[in-house]
């Protein structure tokens, strides 16, 4: 068992496990992780509205199964997320990274 104090540095396990910043894996387990991220915070905004998935979908002009798809984190297209994003009364920032 390792001690209390020692710190654990998250970018050096994701490295080992998952390859460095840049590498084809890396990427891939970056994209799962935010889309994974970005499905907790639809499904948790949906409910937190009462909204079942049927209703954001007729909101979007979108069927259910296709807002189920996007709740277990498959890929979404940014035009459909913006209308998630505006009938979750949400907003989507996009900042230049310093």
């Amino acid at each position: 068992m390792s001690e209390m104090n020692e710190l654990i540095n998250l970018n050096e396990i994701i490295d080992a496990k998952f390859g460095e910043a840049g590498t084809a894996s890396r990427e891939a387990f970056d994209h799962k992780a935010f889309s994974n991220y970005f499905a907790e915070v639809i499904k948790y905004r949906r409910k937190q509205l009462g909204l079942t998935q049927e209703d954001l979908a007729q909101s979007i002009g979108k069927k259910r199964p296709y807002i189920s798809r996007i709740e277990k984190g498959e890929d979404i297209r940014l035009s459909n997320f913006a209308l998630i994003a505006n009938a979750l009364d949400m907003s989507i920032e996009f900042k230049i990274a310093e």
